[in-house]
């Protein structure tokens, strides 16, 4: 009896809760937002940039257990540095024996240096204390942005970021590409980067001759792939990625597939496959994590787009399907959706 009622709560519980909404589903500016499940609760992060939270801390934290409303908590790390000129990127959070861990970029846009920083706590929602150690990647990058960490089914944590690649050997651009290496633990890097994707197609170009600080000015026609997200989905391994100028109708989402977690990876499209933007509705659709409804039936993809006046990126939410064709994003939305149907 004791177990019926139990089950009688628990259903009833997550029948009140809304299946229906329609974007934004978080109004202020949100960008990047990095999501984490835990114990039936969502924490996304949001990029700051070199402002603060009311706090005093960086990256913003909301909370919700359906995905549709959202709950402000403050902000989630403690400032690392003094230097209040520098940017505070992408914060993605994972979970690992007890402890919560977060990954950041930090840089300034005068040099375009940025490296990966990681910061712990005890509490899902922070605050995060900065461990004083920089990831150290592989080919030293001076650009080294947008951690995603990966747990493998057998245990073993990888490791997904963004860096820069200067030569176009192969038909690849030259710009910002994605690689994978394996963590020896949540701090430390093994060293041995292994490349995912890089520009290959038109839709991925962030600026024409663009002039770049850290090369001593030199000019390039310059292709951006950043923001990775893996999923496991039907025994392979899909790294989904945001393409193009943030700023621009041009980017969105694309992925590519594997058979096994560090590639070799294959199938990149020659546009914007899974989310990109629709001319006079939204701008700039990308930047996403993918997590599972509350009941485990949908996957969702969780990201940002511009508002009208372009003064900030909303955060949105879209279901994700898998296709015969590929995973495909419902969306992005402008309309009434139900994440039960």
């Amino acid at each position: 009896m004791l177990v019926c009622l139990l089950s009688l709560v628990v259903t009833t519980a997550m029948a009140d809760e809304p299946t229906s909404f329609t974007n934004p589903v978080y109004s202020e500016n949100m960008p990047d937002p990095g999501v984490l499940l835990h114990e039936g609760t969502y924490y996304a992060f949001g990029t700051t940039g070199d402002e603060r939270m009311p706090d005093g801390r960086i990256f913003r934290v909301l909370t919700s257990t359906n995905l549709i409303d959202w709950k402000e908590q403050g902000g989630a790390l403690a400032p690392p540095i003094a230097d209040t000129k520098k940017q505070y990127w992408a914060p993605e959070a994972a979970y690992d024996n007890g402890t919560f861990y977060l990954y950041y970029s930090v840089g300034t846009l005068d040099d375009l240096r940025f490296e990966i920083r990681v910061a712990t706590s005890e509490s899902p929602a922070g605050p995060y204390r900065d461990n004083g150690v920089a990831l150290k990647e592989g080919a030293n990058a001076p650009f080294f942005i947008d951690g995603h960490p990966f747990l493998d089914d057998d245990g073993q944590w990888y490791f997904f970021y963004a860096k820069d690649f200067l030569d176009t050997d192969g038909g690849a651009r030259a710009g910002t590409g994605i690689v994978v290496d394996r963590l020896l633990d949540m701090t430390r890097l093994a060293g041995e980067p292994k490349t995912v994707v890089r520009p290959r197609y038109d839709w991925t170009l962030f600026e024409a001759d663009r002039v770049m600080p850290m090369l001593g000015g030199k000019k390039f026609d310059w292709h951006t792939i950043e923001a990775p997200w893996v999923v496991e989905h039907d025994g392979k391994y899909y790294c989904f990625y945001s393409g193009s100028n943030f700023g621009t109708i041009n980017y969105g989402v694309d992925y590519v597939v594997a058979d096994s977690v560090t590639g070799d990876y294959h199938d990149q499209g020659q546009y914007a496959r899974v989310l990109r933007g629709v001319p006079n509705l939204v701008r700039g659709p990308g930047h996403h994590s993918i997590v599972r409804t509350p009941d485990g039936s949908t996957d969702v993809a969780v990201y940002h787009a511009w508002d009208a006046k372009m003064t900030r990126r909303e955060m949105c939410i879209d279901p994700l399907v898998w296709t015969r064709f590929g995973p495909r994003c419902v969306g992005p939305s402008v309309s009434p959706v139900d994440l039960a149907r």
